[in-house]
């Protein structure tokens, strides 16, 4: 047995006893969802107004992005129609996560998740309420890649999300919280990514502070070779500057050996620079690191597709049909594995 042929097999394993189905969720399940939600409301010092979503995590205290309350020399908080004013706060400007204390609201708390325990394409529910608007948008997704950043797990996600949505929740398929909607990739093709709930349970015990506070950048704000190598890498990526790719890869692969996704990116460099041998090197040990990584798979099948060897490729799209139906129909866009606040 060849050993391309035994991670195959390693990957079709892992999925037949991972994949679950899940059931839609019932209009109901999503109502009591939406009830956890509320409109942040800002006024800046130049007498604008902002808009934000946060998220309730106790009866006095919702969730939402720090960079929300930028430059806000006000701050509110609408519970169906009823507003009441933030009297202080909690915030890990790092992480772009903040905590409103809002007394006499009775807001209806979530349930936390564990954002550790995240899994390549699992479902989402997104909850938002964009712009002005005073009604929740429910939006259904899935995770398209996760990368370890301080200990924890940032979430890309297919659910697009627009001006006012910052601070939206994010809900598994039991309801519970595991990530907040935070920013996205410039340019067309954006990719979208949820800051992870585990960053909000450790500050919980951060002291509170006024409103008008000395406030830093977010860590997807800093200056470009200063941001996460996922970061950096995705323009490059999507403008098909493969040795940029390349290199960015190769320092990524330096810092976090381990780390799936720059594994993936060096492959691909390697695939549309033309050596589609260190390609499939590369590949597998993506597969070695992480059996059902989607985007490799769908590389690999394209791969050996063209090498005419149609057999191993069946045997991964039918790894690839088990972890998403879908993913063998998807826009190539869609599918790999990314930036500007959403505000």
């Amino acid at each position: 047995m060849t050993r391309l042929f035994t991670l195959i097999c390693m990957s079709l394993w892992t999925v037949s006893i991972s994949a679950e189905p899940q059931l839609a969720p019932t209009d109901e399940f999503l109502y009591q969802l939406k009830e956890s939600l509320v409109k942040v409301n800002t006024t800046t010092k130049s007498g604008g107004h902002g808009f934000g979503t946060a998220v309730a995590i106790d009866k006095e205290h919702a969730v939402t992005n720090c960079h929300v309350l930028g430059s806000a020399n006000g701050a509110s908080i609408s519970k169906w129609g009823t507003e009441y004013p933030v009297d202080t706060f909690q915030a890990d400007w790092k992480h772009d996560l903040c905590i409103l204390k809002v007394a006499y609201a009775d807001l209806k708390p979530v349930a936390m998740g564990d954002s550790s325990q995240l899994k390549y394409e699992q479902s989402l529910i997104s909850i938002s309420m964009p712009t002005d608007s005073p009604a929740p948008y429910v939006a259904f997704s899935a995770i398209k890649a996760l990368y370890p950043m301080d200990d924890e797990l940032v979430i890309r996600s297919q659910t697009a999300f627009s001006i006012g949505a910052s601070g939206s929740p994010v809900f598994d398929y039991d309801g519970r919280l595991v990530g907040i909607s935070t920013f996205k990739s410039p340019g067309k093709n954006a990719y979208y990514y949820n800051v992870p709930v585990n960053w909000i349970k450790k500050m919980r015990e951060l002291p509170e502070i006024a409103l008008n506070a000395a406030q830093d950048a977010p860590f997807w704000d800093a200056p470009e070779l200063q941001r996460p190598f996922f970061m950096q890498i995705v323009l490059p990526f999507q403008n098909n500057r493969w040795q940029d790719v390349k290199e960015i890869a190769e320092r990524w692969v330096t810092i976090e050996p381990n780390s799936a996704e720059a594994w993936h990116y060096k492959a691909e460099a390697a695939n549309q620079l033309g050596d589609t041998s260190t390609a499939m090197q590369h590949f597998q040990h993506v597969l070695r690191l992480h059996p059902n990584h989607p985007s490799t798979l769908l590389s690999m099948v394209k791969m050996l597709d063209k090498q005419g060897k149609t057999k191993e490729a069946e045997n991964l799209r039918v790894t690839l049909r088990e972890i998403n139906p879908d993913l063998l129909e998807m826009p190539e866009a869609e599918m790999q594995s990314d930036s500007t606040g959403a505000h």
